[in-house]
């Protein structure tokens, strides 16, 4: 495995790095899972049911503790994280902003300078809108919207949606305390959009397609000139 070397400064303010990675390695690559993570990241971990959802939790957080490394001076590790109210990680003192979302064999994760941000990605999975959650959890728009769309087009459209919202939650670091039907996004299948939010003009949202059969997308406070999407 191999990362690509960058430096901080490569990180200019205006810009926004996006990470593809795949979490599906042999044991060998993640081997140094025990000196990057914390025993709370190894002890969560471990309470997995299936291997496979170790393994590839191990993965996500180790990648995303040796990218940091890679933009902080010095590379500094071990990476001593605090925490928001809501649990959204940061580094103390550090220009550098992050965030980690992972779903079946991919993760990716997103870096700003000074400006917040947040990423999601979902495996796309057949019927889930079935279960009436985008009735409970979406705003009336959206969900009425999504109803009003063929059959066969709801569950790529209900993933852009859920993603959306997800990436806007967590870029503003508010977790559940902020009700999924308190805003409305796009679910235009090529333009990502906030359109309705108390703080509306502070965030643009940006579409991402990782990998087949998967939705994402991410959201950053306003000012991204440039959006630059690596894979390892």
């Amino acid at each position: 495995m191999y990362i690509i070397k960058i430096v901080t400064c490569s990180l200019a303010a205006d810009e926004l790095h996006i990470w593809r990675i795949s979490l599906d390695r042999d044991e060998g690559e993640i081997a140094e899972f025990e000196r990057l993570l914390t025993r709370a990241e190894i002890e969560r971990a471990a309470r997995f049911r299936f291997e496979e959802d170790r393994r590839r939790y191990l993965s996500a957080h180790t990648m995303l503790r040796k990218l940091l490394s890679e933009y902080l001076p010095g590379g500094a590790v071990p990476i001593e994280f605090q925490f928001g109210p809501e649990g959204k990680p940061a580094i103390p003192e550090s220009p550098l902003r992050f965030n980690l979302s992972h779903s079946g064999e991919l993760a990716l994760v997103a870096f700003t300078l000074n400006r917040e941000v947040g990423v999601d990605i979902e495996r796309i999975r057949e019927g889930v809108n079935d279960e009436g959650i985008a009735h409970r959890f979406f705003s009336q728009s959206e969900s009425s919207a999504l109803s009003a769309l063929p059959e066969r087009q709801r569950d790529h459209a209900f993933f852009r949606i859920w993603t959306r919202k997800e990436a806007y939650v967590k870029a503003r670091g508010g977790g559940l305390s902020i009700p999924l039907d308190s805003f409305d996004v796009s679910l235009d299948s090529a333009k990502a959009e906030l359109l309705r939010a108390p703080d509306l003009g502070r965030w643009e949202m940006f579409h991402l397609e990782p990998n087949p059969g998967y939705c994402a997308a991410a959201v950053a406070e306003r000012g991204v000139e440039t959006v630059r999407i690596s894979t390892i």
